[in-house]
């Protein structure tokens, strides 16, 4: 396994998602991911069911623009992936008879895991199963990426147990419907996602849809939020980039007297 990195260059892409339309969503992400080549992430980022759409009538009609994991069109957006980067990708997975809402994570030259969401959303429920997992921690070229869908990561305990699995950065596939708040708030997944970053010093890169999609108006949430909670990237028209320091987030202790993981109470709760 290669040494880990101390920063990251990352991105978070939002190319234009069509329900239906599998093979123009295929060669939208293949040029989002080719741009973000241009710009030296090697961590690329992708939103939820970014391959299929997320509005769907039932399972049916998911199950018509699903794909299997070893399906050949994959070899067509790895042949575009940077050779050091890593591209987490939300599509509609069949397996057998199972149908999934599951994030690729994929290299120009393998597929390291897939992670199938276990907390579905609302109608989600009438048309994917659950994953079995509560996140993903993979081994990559930089070094460890934690991986959830969406509705994961607002159970606290999913970005607690990936950071205390070692991740040094989690990627976050989306679809945040557009909901109502304050004047000059963030969207309250957007808050979680940055308390979830301070409470464990580990990064979150949030891949969002916007526009709307079959009424469903999107939160239009893409961000890169840093190893402090704090938004470095936001709403990029191209996709948003920043770079992190991964020295930052391997380093827990809050000097002089604390740190982040052996203060846990383990004892209390």
């Amino acid at each position: 396994m290669p040494e880990p990195v101390d920063e990251l260059r990352v991105a978070a892409l939002s190319p234009e998602v069509v329900i239906g339309d599998l093979d123009g969503n295929l060669a939208r992400i293949r040029d989002a991911i080719v741009a973000a080549g241009r710009r030296d992430a090697r961590l690329i980022v992708l939103p939820e069911l970014a391959t299929s759409g997320y509005v769907f009538e039932d399972r049916a009609e998911a199950g018509t623009v699903a794909l299997s994991a070893d399906d050949p069109r994959w070899a067509l957006l790895q042949q575009v992936i940077p050779a050091d980067a890593v591209v987490v990708v939300g599509y509609a997975e069949t397996h057998g008879e199972q149908l999934f809402n599951t994030a690729a994570v994929l290299t120009r030259d393998a597929r390291l895991a897939d992670y199938r969401k276990s907390h579905l959303w609302g109608s989600e429920k009438l048309v994917f199963d659950h994953g079995t997992e509560a996140g993903l921690v993979v081994d990559t070229s930089f070094g460890r990426l934690g991986v959830a869908i969406c509705y994961d990561n607002e159970f606290p305990e999913v970005p607690r147990r990936l950071a205390l699995a070692g991740a040094d950065i989690l990627a976050l596939p989306v679809n945040w419907p557009l909901v109502s708040r304050p004047e000059g708030e963030h969207a309250p997944e957007l808050i979680q996602a940055m308390a979830s970053a301070r409470s464990s010093r580990m990064p979150v890169v949030v891949a969002d849809r916007w526009g709307s999609e079959r009424g469903v108006d999107w939160t239009d949430g893409t961000a890169i939020i840093d190893e402090q909670g704090w938004i470095v990237a936001f709403r990029a028209v191209m996709g948003a980039t920043a770079t992190l320091s991964l020295t930052a987030v391997r380093e827990k202790s809050l000097p002089p007297h604390n740190h982040l993981f052996d203060d846990r109470r383990g004892d209390l709760y």
